[in-house]
């Protein structure tokens, strides 16, 4: 049987990191559907992250997008963040939405639009320089729509080079984590479609490089706990960008759409010693809150990884080696199901209440008020949004 106060203990250290983005107006492809109260620059969208930890007490890092979350002055945004009590989390790039990469980006046949993404690349490091970030977090929307587009294998030979020299752009403690996309936006061939090619990379790239597993970046049916238990054993998963997914990469709150698979990915990681804050993985939200409200459906999100955290903290380990050496697949299977099937939300308000936290966090947010006073003072000025 689990050990309950260990279980606690591990629940009370879980740190999950917010994205910036998700705050901000988002929607389809056809339409960006804007609210009330939404952040109109990178500091009202901290202070909502601080507010989501605030209420949650596991959230205390928010990712910057730049240049969505462009400043003058970033060791001024970071003290502005540690004033409310979080830090600045990974940095992502953007190098999807300029004409110049139509073709491209840093796979671009134009020498001259690779050098501009990579300089991109290399501005995201002095950011993270001057706010302390560890993590530079790269996605290329690069690929080709047509056979015969472009050549394939001068396509990574480019990719190749500009992550070698941002990989070597890094400090001593700063490290790359290459996320991956089946598909969309290039319908033929996608420049790093899937895990196998991120972590190809990030072998060649050396140690400080390791792969980004987005849950919603996958065919149907793919099992994303065997990608993950294979990155654990090979030291090369550095982070999540938790969301879920009925269809495509649809962004929507993590475990919405298969709670089930959540638990099982946070199985693994629980299995592989890697929940510890020390192990070093970032689990980040990924999400865009087109129809609900953003701060309530954060905390949500940071629940429900919570939920599937502590069924995973509560599968009886030893149980299920004994079941699994003995070969009997019922019971191994059963051992697994009773822990997913047990209702952990007492247990969690037990540790919120330990930490001095409402044991309700939505319920809190909703009667704190904060929501009525940024609707109230966020009148006039340009809404953030993603830029769709």
């Amino acid at each position: 049987m689990a050990d309950l106060a260990a279980v606690k203990r591990a629940l009370a250290a879980q740190r999950i990191e917010t994205p910036s983005w998700a705050f901000g107006n988002s929607g389809t492809r056809f339409k960006v559907f804007a609210q009330a109260g939404v952040p109109r620059n990178p500091q009202e969208k901290i202070a909502d992250a601080a507010t989501v930890h605030r209420f949650t007490g596991v959230a205390p890092t928010v990712a910057l997008h730049i240049p969505w979350d462009k400043v003058d002055d970033y060791a001024e945004l970071r003290s502005y963040a540690e004033s409310l009590g979080v830090g600045i989390g990974a940095v992502n790039t953007n190098v999807f939405q300029d004409d110049a990469y139509k073709l491209g980006s840093v796979t671009n046949p134009d020498a001259g639009v690779r050098r501009k993404a990579t300089d991109h690349l290399l501005e995201a490091i002095a950011i993270m320089d001057a706010t302390g970030s560890r993590d530079l977090k790269l996605w290329f929307a690069d690929g080709i729509n047509y056979p015969g587009q472009d050549d394939l294998r001068n396509r990574q030979d480019r990719l190749a080079a500009a992550l070698r020299e941002t990989y070597d752009r890094l400090g001593a403690d700063q490290r790359i984590l290459l996320e991956y996309k089946l598909f969309e936006p290039a319908f033929y061939a996608t420049d790093v479609p899937d895990w196998g090619t991120s972590y190809a990379h990030c072998i060649e790239l050396g140690e400080k490089a390791t792969v980004c597993i987005d849950t919603g970046h996958h065919a149907p049916g793919t099992n994303i706990e065997f990608i993950v238990a294979f990155l654990l054993r090979q030291n090369k998963l550095g982070a999540f960008d938790f969301n879920s997914r009925f269809y495509a990469d649809d962004d929507l709150m993590a475990g919405a759409a298969d709670p089930f698979q959540l638990f099982r990915i946070m199985y693994e990681i629980v299995r592989g010693g890697a929940l510890d804050p020390a192990y070093g993985i970032n689990f980040m939200l990924d999400q865009c809150h087109n129809i609900e409200t953003k701060i309530p459906a954060i905390i949500r999100s940071v629940m429900n990884i919570q939920e599937a955290t502590a069924k995973a903290l509560l599968v009886d380990r030893d149980a299920l080696s004994r079941a699994q050496n003995d070969g009997d697949v019922l019971e191994a299977n059963a051992v697994l199901m009773d822990a997913y099937n047990t209702d952990v939300r007492p247990l969690l308000a037990e540790v919120r209440a330990d930490a001095g936290l409402d044991p309700n966090p939505v319920a809190a947010y909703r009667r704190s008020g904060y929501q009525e006073r940024i609707v109230q003072d966020r009148v006039g000025g340009q809404q953030a949004g993603w830029g769709a």
